[in-house]
């Protein structure tokens, strides 16, 4: 049976279906009729075969404790070795609910209390949630933003956090949330020698890496064998499949020792296996959803190509940073002379969108709006001419 779930033009009523990005705008504050362009869900339907593997399952009416055979792993292994060249082991997989769930692990496994976690800011805001929340100190290696219109990391910086702070654990966001940088072999490489250096231990969110727009996405645990050991590499079907709520993600460790301790918390949290269905939806997305994600992936890249030449022609005095990965697309809108709370106001009431406001990605995004891509084009049209008619008309 082929692929049916390949208009990405259509628009699905998504409102009444407990959907988070559309159903609870009042109960997080926002009017009721805003547009939600916020949280990293696609608007998409997902790959068909994914659908059919779901209904067949539920079918056979029992949902007892469930595990996962080779199969699986393989259905995982072949994926990123056949799209992003590195060579995994079925030992070194550990299945967790979430990245995030994962990030909070190992802050509990490598560090102690009180302990520095060192990120790069503007980030994914659950990376310093997850550091606080476990009463780690969060310290930055700020990103900058330079003449190219792109982010840069501060290797200077980034050594003497490391040494000053003695820091023993680094979140790498690659391809990075929000300002959607893929990170080069050199630049990983930079930052790898130094956390082999100072005895660093690093978690790669990889969560985006099927979204890579220009170069090539570098796992880094695959770069040199000394990044391996020193390793926990987070990847998830949810962003590239939509699944989200099936709360599954894939975790690799290659290091004995940070493996068992990483299980050793998951077994203080009380987690053991996980929904089945979520484990089929990701192993036949793996097998079988290849068609879905081509096409999906390429209606992306259309639409942020769509946004940037919108932006630049239509939107004076906003800027969309150079984009690489990821499709979250980073918008600047500091030179409209707007205080960050008008920024805000105006996009809300009277654009009426629900966008991510940068400032939740720390001081560095203060005037900037991460905006979700991954719509219908009539959507995003929508979306870009109510910021037209707010800021220009």
């Amino acid at each position: 049976m082929p692929e049916r779930n390949l208009d990405f033009d259509r628009i699905i009523n998504r409102k009444n279906t407990n959907c988070l990005k559309y159903d609870f705008a009042e109960k997080r504050g926002m009017p009721a009729d805003v547009l939600p362009l916020w949280v990293a869900d696609m608007d998409f339907e997902t790959s068909s075969y994914i659908e059919d593997a779901l209904v067949e399952r539920a079918k056979e009416g029992i949902f007892g404790y469930s595990e996962v055979k080779t199969p699986y792993f393989e259905a995982v292994h072949n994926w990123i070795r056949e799209r992003h060249g590195w060579d995994t082991r079925e030992e070194w997989l550990v299945k967790t609910p979430g990245v995030v769930f994962a990030l909070a692990m190992a802050v509990k496994a490598y560090t102690e209390p009180g302990d520095s976690v060192l990120i790069q800011s503007p980030v994914y805001y659950p990376f310093s949630e997850v550091i606080t929340d476990n009463n780690r100190k969060v310290v930055s290696n700020d990103l900058y933003l330079g003449e190219d219109n792109r982010y840069h990391m501060d290797f200077q910086d980034f050594e003497k956090k490391i040494a000053d702070e003695r820091i023993k654990l680094f979140f790498l966001c690659n391809p990075h949330n929000p300002v959607g940088r893929v990170w080069t072999k050199d630049e990983l490489i930079r930052v790898g020698d130094l956390c082999v250096k100072y005895g660093v231990t690093v978690v790669s969110d990889e969560i985006h890496q099927d979204f890579v727009f220009k170069g090539k996405h570098q796992v880094f645990a695959g770069l040199k064998k000394e990044y391996e050991d020193i390793t926990v590499t987070c990847t998830a079907p949810s962003k590239t499949f939509n699944l989200a709520s099936m709360l599954i993600s894939n975790i690799f460790i290659p290091n004995p020792d940070l493996r068992r301790r990483f299980r050793k918390q998951m077994d203080a949290a009380g987690m053991s296996q996980l929904g089945i269905l979520g484990l089929v939806a990701c192993e036949t997305a793996y097998t079988k959803g290849s068609q879905w994600y081509e096409a999906m992936h390429a209606y992306v890249k259309e639409n942020i190509e769509f946004t940037r030449k919108y932006v630049e022609e239509k939107l004076p005095g906003v800027k969309m940073t150079d984009h690489e990965g990821t499709y979250l697309v980073w918008l600047d809108f500091r030179k409209t002379g707007l205080s960050v709370e008008e920024l805000e106001h105006r996009i809300i009431y009277k654009a009426g969108l629900w966008l991510d406001s940068g400032k939740i990605f720390g001081d560095l995004g203060r005037g900037f709006q991460r905006v979700n891509v991954a719509c219908p084009r009539a959507t995003l049209t929508e979306a870009l001419e109510r910021i037209r008619r707010a800021f220009i008309d």
